[in-house]
């Protein structure tokens, strides 16, 4: 059993930690629910048929624990909005590789996307951060969701639309002080 967690941690930690913290935006949070992920997979690692890659399998039950630990928080659906409110926490994962100065545009052009995702739906925000954060497919996307491709495709065309939107709108605020 060991290996597999091993090989599950090499190969995917770093992904899986920043899909549930741009989800939950809390740093321990994140740890707890990455930690019950993985108890998730050690044990139903021998019920996985291979239908799917083993990412996408391991996405898909991050997914389910993150929108399970939402559910648990017993509050309406505006209340967990509140966990996508960027601006008081104000953390972000970094790219490693970068220099200091394009880390810095890195962020501030990070902290208006993730404050522009906040204007978009749970599902939108799900495909965008699975799609354009995450790098995964339309079908992968779909698996994870347990959407059809064409639901990926329109709400991922909705949640650029609705990120355009309020971009423009931003900018136009911008420009006029």
């Amino acid at each position: 059993m060991e290996p597999v967690f091993d090989q599950f941690y090499e190969k995917y930690h770093q992904d899986l930690f920043q899909f549930v913290f741009y989800m939950v935006k809390d740093r321990e949070v994140t740890e707890d629910l990455v930690q019950e992920i993985y108890i998730k997979v050690l044990k139903s690692y021998s019920s996985f048929k291979g239908e799917s890659s083993e990412k996408t399998w391991l996405f898909s039950i991050a997914r389910h624990v993150t929108f399970d630990y939402f559910r648990s928080q017993k509050r309406k659906r505006n209340r967990i909005m509140d966990f996508f409110d960027w601006g008081e926490k104000g953390e972000s994962i970094p790219d490693q590789n970068a220099k200091p100065e394009e880390l810095a545009i890195q962020s501030d052009e990070l902290r208006r996307i993730y404050q522009l995702l906040d204007k978009c739906t749970v599902d939108q925000k799900s495909v965008l951060i699975l799609r354009f954060i995450q790098s995964f497919s339309v079908q992968e996307t779909a698996k994870i969701l347990n959407f059809s491709v064409s639901k990926v495709k329109t709400t991922q065309h909705r949640g650029l639309k609705a990120l355009r939107k309020h971009l423009d709108e931003m900018d136009q605020k911008g420009t006029e002080k």
